[in-house]
């Protein structure tokens, strides 16, 4: 392996631009891609995880390849989302911050097409593009891939799952057939076998660090807490760490604007990032998140492709991810540098115990159960923290004449009675912080098991006057009346129909019919096949669910909100 990147064969530009960014031994992935890539006409593969290197793997062979003296798009960089082709575009200008004349462009959807044509006229070398708007652009005819000689596919298997592979076959079948293809990737799953299979001949392929690892460094910690007390655990464990500067990971768009929305109603300094943010509200928020002025970012796993913030004390699955993958990749945004880091997720029910399980066993990582911080937790450590600053607070600073004045008013109160009130004037900007029941769903899996099998028969023959139990067959539990067959015991309802409802969301909210689905899946803890009909109109939706699980599902949409306003969910009577 090789030690330096001057061994690597690159030229004196690049190396004094590596130099002034401390950037002084290639990692394996580096190593050994660099010199493939640096040989003309070259097809690659590079396997390796998020983290290891890839842009400076490929982008620093991109830029030698480039001729500054051609005015013309000679390179295409395809990413999944903005924030990873923006962080490509800007580790590419500090890359060839010594080369002459080389001009990178992001294009991206979320900002106005109209300019980024107005970029490409000016003949840019180096592309970096999401694929839906790359598509627009070539229709548009603002933009030839056909003279593009190289062609990058940065995390190939994020695209794919975030469903652009008609997108990627397209793209390539825009491009020369003789150009270079290089395909970057964590996993290599059937689909990109299929890409490399038709685009790829003659390939070289490099792998490296494939299997899933997590950072030695990052304390992967849960707590058991019901669906619905997970937002006040939430709030309790920000109050028991000031310092918390992190990212929460929700599953949906509008479950993240949801949470960010009640968060920021009590208070805490919590923002969303999202897929239907503008690009200048998106920017708005990373910069007020990198400046610290925001503790807390809620996102989905898409929204976060492509952060880069250093210093994350935690990362916290508010819902547990669907794959292992996600879990790394959230997980590793915290612990970085060499620093140590908290990876928190909310469990609800046995299901999910049986996922934090598989975990340890694919990851090889040990999980510590944590408790949900009590109020006289939370009241204990902030006045502890209030007694360590006091400690530590600088005397010289204060005006003798102004502690004279003070004197003279506290004079006849003793030291204790001095610290009581300190203390009582502490503990009194906490009123209304939540109440202090115990949050934590202590409850076995066994006991839930018992319990929910007692709620069952007392469900089935509770109701000994509407119903009466046939001596008969096995199997046979009601008198053969059709109005009793396959109903919800405590609704009357028929399980096969659909029950209605009503919420105060639509599409001047920028909510699409998907993600009233996902939101309702998820508060509601439903399957996708107990979703009927949805509507998504102007300012209101509409949503059905299977009538045996609509009464249960239908108490979840409580206390939420979206921009700020209560959501408002309720049985619609009126078909």
């Amino acid at each position: 392996m090789n030690n330096t990147f001057s061994q690597l064969g690159l030229s004196s530009n690049l190396l004094k631009a590596l130099g002034d960014l401390n950037i002084v031994t290639p990692t394996e992935i580096q190593s050994k891609a660099i010199p493939v890539l640096m040989q003309p006409r070259q097809n690659f593969i590079g396997l390796a995880q998020t983290g290891t290197g890839k842009t400076a793997a490929f982008g620093l062979p991109l830029l030698e390849a480039i001729n500054p003296d051609e005015k013309r798009v000679q390179a295409l960089v395809l990413a999944p989302t903005r924030e990873l082709g923006q962080q490509i575009a800007s580790q590419l200008e500090a890359f060839s911050k010594y080369m002459q004349r080389v001009n990178v462009l992001p294009v991206y959807g979320g900002a106005a097409i109209s300019g980024q044509i107005q970029g490409l006229r000016r003949n840019p070398q180096i592309v970096i593009a999401t694929p839906g708007r790359l598509i627009d652009l070539v229709e548009r005819r603002a933009l030839d891939l056909s003279v593009v000689e190289l062609v990058v596919l940065d995390e190939a298997d994020e695209m794919l799952n975030m469903g652009f592979q008609e997108d990627i076959d397209k793209i390539l079948s825009f491009t020369a057939k003789d150009n270079s293809t290089w395909l970057f990737s964590a996993t290599m799953p059937k689909e990109i076998k299929g890409i490399v299979a038709k685009y790829m001949a003659d390939r070289v392929e490099v792998s490296v660090n494939t299997e899933q690892r997590v950072n030695q460094n990052i304390d992967h910690q849960f707590a058991t807490v019901k669906g619905h007390d997970k937002v006040e655990a939430l709030k309790r464990f920000i109050d028991q760490s000031p310092d918390m500067h992190g990212i929460v990971f929700c599953r949906t768009k509008l479950g993240t604007q949801s949470l960010a929305d009640d968060l920021m109603k009590s208070k805490y300094p919590a923002e969303a990032l999202h897929g239907d943010m503008s690009q200048a509200q998106r920017d708005r928020v990373m910069r007020r998140f990198k400046e610290r002025h925001l503790k807390l970012l809620i996102a989905t796993d898409v929204a976060a492709r492509g952060i880069d913030v250093n210093d994350l004390t935690h990362v916290i699955n508010f819902m547990l991810p669907d794959d292992i993958t996600n879990y790394t990749h959230r997980s590793g945004r915290t612990a970085r540098a060499g620093k140590k880091g908290i990876s928190l997720s909310f469990v609800s029910g046995s299901k999910e115990l049986w996922k934090v399980g598989q975990l340890e066993k694919m990851l090889g990582v040990g999980f510590t159960k944590v408790t949900v911080p009590s109020m006289k937790d939370i009241k204990n450590n902030r006045v502890k923290q209030w007694a360590e600053n006091l400690v530590e607070a600088d005397i010289n600073t204060v005006d003798p004449e102004l502690m004279a004045v003070v004197a003279d008013t506290l004079g006849n109160m003793t030291g204790e009675e001095l610290v009581q009130k300190l203390i009582a004037l502490e503990l009194k900007q906490m009123e209304g912080y939540g109440s202090d029941r115990d949050l934590n769903d202590t409850a076995s899996r066994g006991e839930k098991k018992k319990k929910h099998k007692e709620r069952e028969i007392r469900n089935d023959y509770g109701k000994k006057k509407d119903f009466e139990r046939k001596k008969g067959k096995k199997g046979d539990r009601f008198e053969n009346d059709e109005r009793h067959k396959g109903r919800d015991r405590k609704k009357g309802r028929n399980d096969g129909d659909m029950v209605r409802f009503f919420i105060n969301v639509g599409s001047i909210d920028a909510v699409s019919k998907k993600d009233l689905i996902d939101f309702v899946c998820e508060q509601g803890k439903l399957d996708r096949a107990a979703i009927g009909e949805v509507t998504v109109h102007k300012k209101h939706s509409f949503f059905e669910i299977t009538g045996g699980k609509a009464h249960k599902a239908g108490g979840r949409f409580k206390n939420l909100y979206l921009n700020n306003r209560p959501l408002r969910v309720n049985e619609d009577l009126i078909k």
